[in-house]
């Protein structure tokens, strides 16, 4: 495949910007109204994603992308606890958006495709980078594993988004969680 003009890739970021903004806020929009948000006509979005759902996907992918680069980059910071407690923070203030685009894909009746899931496997490994390092130092508890961990970071973003917690509600409901990850409580 040719590499993308500069104004096509230009085009396809504002189409993948604007798409996570529209599908983010309501699930059930239409392409239409990401080609106004990008400011591209409709023949433009649907030749860089044929269908809705190609776009939905793209738009998945590049916001677990987005995440597990952010995860990484957290890996090589001094304070390892900050490190991971900041990062799920961050995961579960954006849950509301990320939850509505795979919602959408849902509703189209559509699996997650294989770029998703990659980008999905390589964030849980950076998520489990983070908690590795977060351990080592003594900020979270040794016993808790990736697994259960990952499970709570699923749960507190979708609880959150279920809910419609305020952010300060959300903040709380996170120190509490937070206070049974660190050191010091009994398994």
């Amino acid at each position: 495949m040719r590499p993308l003009r500069a104004d096509a890739r230009d085009n396809r970021a504002r189409i993948l910007t604007a798409a996570e903004e529209v599908f983010g806020q309501s699930p059930t929009a239409s392409t239409d109204e990401v080609a106004k948000l990008a400011d591209v006509g409709i023949a433009t979005v649907f030749r860089h994603f044929p269908t809705k759902v190609e776009l939905l996907e793209a738009v998945l992918t590049r916001r677990l992308e987005r995440l597990r680069d952010r995860a990484i980059e957290l890996a090589g910071d001094d304070d390892p606890g900050a490190a991971f407690y900041g990062f799920f923070s961050q995961v579960v203030s954006e849950s509301a958006s990320k939850l509505a685009i795979a919602e959408a894909l849902g509703a189209a009746k559509s699996a997650v495709g294989q770029d998703a899931k990659q980008a999905g496997v390589g964030l849980r490994q950076a998520f489990g980078e983070l908690l590795d390092r977060a351990q080592k130092s003594g900020d979270v508890r040794a016993d808790a594993a990736l697994p259960e961990v990952y499970a709570l970071l699923i749960g507190a973003s979708r609880g959150a988004t279920a809910v419609g917690l305020e952010p300060p509600v959300r903040d709380r409901m996170l120190a509490l969680l937070y206070d049974g990850l660190r050191p010091g409580r009994t398994p």
